[in-house]
C-alpha cells in the first residue's frame, strides 16, 4: 500500500509545478513579468543563500 502514498505525492508534486509554470506563463503574457525581472530575482535569492 506505500505505493498509493507515493504515486499521490509524485502527483501532487507535479501538479505544483505545472500550476507554477502556468503562473509564470501568465505574468509574462499580459505584461506583469519580463525575463529581466525574473532573472534579478533568481540573481538576488542565489546572493542570498
Amino acid at each position: 500500500m506505500w505505493y498509493f502514498t507515493w504515486i499521490l505525492g509524485l502527483g501532487l508534486a507535479l501538479s505544483a509545478a505545472i500550476i507554477n509554470v502556468m503562473w509564470l506563463e501568465a505574468h509574462y503574457a499580459f505584461g506583469h513579468r519580463d525575463e529581466d525581472t525574473t532573472r534579478a530575482s533568481f540573481e538576488r535569492a542565489r546572493e542570498q543563500s
